[in-house]
């Protein structure tokens, strides 16, 4: 095996891109081979798992799962990034809001939310990325997605007497912004608002206990105990539901094959994605039930190096 195969749970530091952890760790490693599970900016901390060798492979599956953050809004401020990077546009001083409207707000915003992306986002539209186009001085129209507030939980609130803190963690899917999240509830509560501090607490399953800093990373290496801080690719899908093939199946599952669903058990469910393992256990990859006819499908096979 060429390099390391695996999940690497790294803990972004403040002033990093995800790219520049990437590089980062393309350097520790020594290995090119390496994709991460979601984008955080630079002053964003907390996990950043990171797919080493095959694993890349993963990448689709583990950034369907649900991200965790703690954040702190600001209330009376608004700046044209949504976070406190921007120029402040809009300030009201003085504002005063109660715990109670706070929780009642939070409740309208737990489930299914339309949020429109911000203008400094990475998002595309007519080839150009939207913080292009802000820095160009432009503002486009955005249409508005739909993304899901799984849990909203309010940490701290500090009443204080110019810009009240909120402070809250929340459980969301993939594509929330968190920065529109603040200002949608600043604006649900009458005030501008703005996004204070945010930190990722879990990604792809994997929370902060588990996440090696870039100097762990460089120390895991240099003493080469790392291998035994990676998640297994298995693992990390986990959240898959899990078939074993025949014995006799196994060479077949491993060349790619289509399997008669009755050498998988137990049964996929038509249309199911699914973990295939050989009667030992060993990992062979990632199949689907094919809806119409039952055969079990390679979609992403692992077969040993």
């Amino acid at each position: 095996m060429n390099g390391y195969e695996g999940i690497l749970p790294i803990w972004k530091p403040a002033g990093f891109t995800s790219h520049d952890v990437v590089a980062k760790c393309r350097g520790i490693l020594k290995m090119k081979r390496i994709g991460h599970t979601g984008t955080l900016d630079p002053a964003v901390t907390g996990v950043l798992p990171l797919c080493l060798g095959r694993a890349t492979r993963m990448v689709e599956y583990l950034q369907e799962l649900p991200k965790e953050y703690e954040a702190t809004l600001v209330l009376g401020l608004a700046t044209d990034t949504e976070d406190m990077t921007g120029t402040v546009v809009e300030r009201s001083d003085g504002v005063q809001v109660t715990e109670a409207e706070i929780l009642t707000v939070f409740e309208r915003f737990v489930g299914q939310i339309s949020q429109i992306p911000p203008m400094y986002s990475a998002l595309k539209q007519d080839g150009k990325r939207l913080y292009e186009l802000a820095r160009e001085g432009k503002v486009v129209e955005r249409q508005p997605r739909q993304v899901t507030i799984h849990e909203l939980e309010l940490l701290r609130f500090e009443a204080d007497p110019a810009h009240p803190r909120i402070s809250f963690r929340t459980l969301c899917s993939k594509g929330t912004y968190i920065r529109t999240l603040c200002v949608d509830i600043g604006r649900a509560l009458g005030v501008p608002a703005v996004m204070g501090e945010l930190k990722r607490t879990m990604s792809a399953g994997i929370r902060e206990d588990r996440c090696l800093t870039l100097e762990q990373l460089a120390d895991r290496v240099r003493e080469g105990e790392l291998q035994s801080r990676l998640i297994a690719v298995d693992e990390a899908v986990s959240h898959l539901p899990a078939s074993t093939v025949a014995e006799e199946k196994v060479k077949a599952a491993l060349q790619g094959q289509r399997l008669s669903r009755a050498v998988v058990q137990p049964t996929a469910e038509p249309g199911e994605i699914i973990r295939l393992y050989s009667p030992e256990r060993k990992f062979l990859g990632i199949y689907r039930s094919e809806e119409e006819t039952g055969a079990i499908a390679p979609v992403k096979v692992f077969p040993p190096e």
